[in-house]
């Protein structure tokens, strides 16, 4: 007790004291601690790394969702043209049926041209929808890209992790082959972090 405060420590904490205060007569506390501290640093940049790359998946998908719907808000306007083309062809071939005079032609003639207009229009929508449904399947491709990399610093974090947990245990019991498996578990880690920074 220090004070008036208390102070609960737990095994972990008083080998680390134990292993300060003895400094060199202790070498593998020694080894274990400095091991630890670079487990810590590379665990958390590889932590730092996933969560980057979790934000720019979510990033991707939403903008495929934004374009795919802009692409339907197009494909409704081309269906949209498409019926009023259909109708003004429709009334054309009713007119034309019909006897002929100033009136009729005049008629067939706006209904032609209006015809023709939501063709263009059609054809203008149909290409914007299109380049956006590319640009949607686009965007969830690099979602997915950046996704599968976010579980591979997920893994080599959670390695990193499950060395640093290792190394405690390895303090505490003072067992060399826990220390070489924290040096194996940490290397996976590792590997698996340089994975992940290569995009395999």
């Amino acid at each position: 007790m220090s004070g008036s405060h208390f102070h609960v420590h737990g095994p972990h904490d008083h080998e680390i004291e134990h292993a300060a205060a003895h400094g060199d007569k202790d070498p593998f506390a020694g080894r274990v601690a400095v091991t630890t501290a670079i487990l810590a640093t590379v665990g958390a940049l590889f932590s730092y790394e996933g969560g980057a790359t979790q934000a720019a998946a979510t990033l991707y998908k939403n903008d495929a969702a934004i374009r795919k719907t802009e692409a339907a808000d197009r494909w409704a306007f081309y269906q949209s043209k498409s019926g009023k083309q259909n109708l003004a062809e429709l009334g054309m071939g009713l007119l034309g049926a019909q006897p002929q005079n100033e009136a009729v032609l005049a008629e067939i003639a706006r209904l032609k041209a209006e015809a023709e207009r939501y063709k263009g229009e059609k054809d203008g929508l149909k290409k914007e929808a299109e380049a956006l449904d590319h640009e949607s399947a686009e965007f969830d491709e690099k979602s997915a890209h950046e996704l599968h990399t976010h579980h591979r610093w997920a893994q080599a974090t959670t390695a990193i992790q499950v060395a640093i947990a290792l190394s405690a245990i390895a303090l505490l019991t003072r067992r060399n082959w826990l220390q070489m498996g924290v040096y194996a578990v940490g290397a996976g880690g590792v590997a698996l972090g340089i994975a992940a920074a290569m995009h395999l």
